[in-house]
């Protein structure tokens, strides 16, 4: 059985197979989680993704995909970059369900790759401007909703900061809640 864990901390730190980078399209690094992982992983990471931009990603990642490179000097296997929708409260349904989707194709890819255990960050919650609360929810419905979660040993999830910890938390809880009624 899969464990799904919430952790308070930095997702550069985390010793596992795959981290998940919430990536920009261009996949050339960015601010946020895609800076840092970029900064720390190091130029391992940045050719892979400018070999992935010179031949299927010509035209960037497109929004709800997923694609894996190296993980460079993260204490990680390999990267899997995700590219989060933008919030917009007009487009919602059609935006979450591409939310979702980052988490299904990036499940997929770091099963395709043999990952036992993986680390997200909150997709899009950052400053794509996605709710903190309903971006929690999309995440954890969608990860526990999986086929493909059932080959892994542990889904973690990596929270930067008390309130976006707390929230998950909180979300976590009501979604067992949920599954067992």
């Amino acid at each position: 059985m899969t464990q799904i864990t919430l952790v308070q901390g930095d997702i550069t730190d985390q010793q596992v197979d795959v981290v998940v980078n919430a990536a920009n399209s261009s996949l050339l690094g960015g601010g946020g989680v895609d800076g840092a992982i970029h900064r720390r992983g190091g130029p391992e990471i940045l050719e892979d993704c400018r070999k992935l931009r010179a031949s299927h990603y010509g035209k960037g990642l497109p929004t709800g995909r997923a694609v894996a490179t190296r993980a460079g000097r993260l204490p990680a296997r390999w990267v899997v970059h995700t590219v989060g929708p933008v919030y917009s409260a007009g487009d919602y349904a059609e935006r979450a369900g591409l939310l979702a989707s980052c988490y299904r194709e990036s499940l997929r890819v770091a099963a395709e790759l043999g990952a036992r255990t993986v680390a997200f960050p909150a997709i899009s919650a950052g400053i794509f401007g996605w709710p903190l609360e309903d971006a929690a929810r999309i995440a954890l419905t969608t990860v526990t909703g999986s086929q493909v979660v059932a080959g892994l040993d542990e889904v973690r999830f990596v929270l930067f900061g008390a309130e976006a910890y707390g929230t998950f938390e909180q979300v976590w809880r009501e979604v067992q809640r949920q599954q067992r009624s």
